[in-house]
């Protein structure tokens, strides 16, 4: 598959791109999707949630009233489960969180959410391109120039650079992703994916 190359001011400077057909033209497995994102989200969880059981709540060394003569419950704790300020019953207690996805799946999952881009016409190749200002207001210029100010757009580089990612961390719609190591979330939590022309080197490397 051939797409046109952009200059960062929209303009087409005249060349195309091949993406690859191995990574680009496949049959999308949307189990395989589904299975990554859902390790992702899952391993992201800090499983902090906690809550006091009878053991732990303060108090309620002293049996509260004889345990007999006064016709009522026989109560040994006024921590118990059914009294307001006892402990909870089979509440959350911290635990880790951890799905794990075979590397044939997440591989497999990637190279379904970008054939799913192509299909879609959701992919933009665009010049090597850096911000020396770092500032906001540039990586914004670009993003109107190239029409994608209003879209929700990831961003793939073919390596980190600091004044890029200074410059893009503000815009709310943008996120900025090493082509190598960009998460399935990454590529598929976007309206339209922007690479830069080498970070397509990247991806056959990768793959």
């Amino acid at each position: 598959m051939k797409v046109d190359v952009l200059r960062v001011d929209g303009s087409s400077s005249g060349r195309q791109a091949e993406l690859p057909a191995q990574i680009f033209e496949i049959e999308p497995n949307d189990h395989a999707i589904y299975l990554a994102v859902k390790a992702q989200m899952t391993n992201k969880r800090r499983g902090t949630a906690s809550v006091k059981n009878r053991a732990l709540v303060a108090g309620g060394g002293r049996k509260p009233w004889r345990q007999k003569g006064r016709g009522v419950a026989r109560a040994g704790t006024i921590r118990s489960p059914i009294w307001r300020g006892g402990g909870t019953v089979f509440g959350p207690t911290p635990h880790p969180y951890h799905l794990k996805v075979n590397k044939k799946v997440k591989r497999l999952a990637r190279k379904s959410v970008l054939s799913y881009k192509a299909q879609e016409g959701n992919i933009v190749v665009v010049e090597d391109f850096d911000i020396e200002s770092g500032k906001t207001r540039d990586m914004a210029a670009i993003l109107q120039q190239l029409d994608l100010d209003s879209k929700k757009i990831t961003l793939l580089v073919p390596q980190s650079k600091a004044k890029l990612l200074q410059a893009g961390r503000n815009i709310p719609t943008l996120q900025i992703c090493e082509a190598k190591s960009a998460s399935i979330y990454e590529l598929l939590n976007c309206e339209k994916l922007v690479i830069q022309e080498t970070a397509i080197e990247k991806l056959q490397e990768v793959f």
